[in-house]
C-alpha cells in the first residue's frame, strides 16, 4: 500500500477538504463493535453543529469511503 492510501494520509486530506467547505471530520474516541464493523466517522457543520452524514442507525456510521464520496458531491 502507497503512503496517499494509508489510512492517516486520507484522514488528513479529507480533513483538509472538510476545511474549506465548513465541515468538521469526526472519529470515534471510543468505537464500540457496531463502529468498528463499519464506519468510524462522522461530518459536523461548523456553523451551525449539526451532523451532516455518519449519525444514521448509529453514531460514527459512515467510513472514509462515504466521507469521500459526500465531499465529491459537494464539489
Amino acid at each position: 500500500m502507497s503512503y496517499k492510501a494509508s489510512i492517516p494520509s486520507r484522514e488528513r486530506r479529507i480533513k483538509r477538504i472538510c476545511v474549506r467547505v465548513g465541515l468538521h471530520l469526526m472519529t470515534a474516541q471510543k468505537p464500540d463493535k457496531q463502529v468498528l464493523a463499519h464506519g468510524g466517522y462522522m461530518l459536523r457543520d461548523a456553523e451551525t453543529m449539526t451532523i451532516v452524514l455518519g449519525d444514521k442507525g448509529y453514531l460514527f456510521s459512515a467510513d472514509l469511503d462515504e466521507v469521500e464520496a459526500y465531499l465529491d458531491a459537494l464539489a
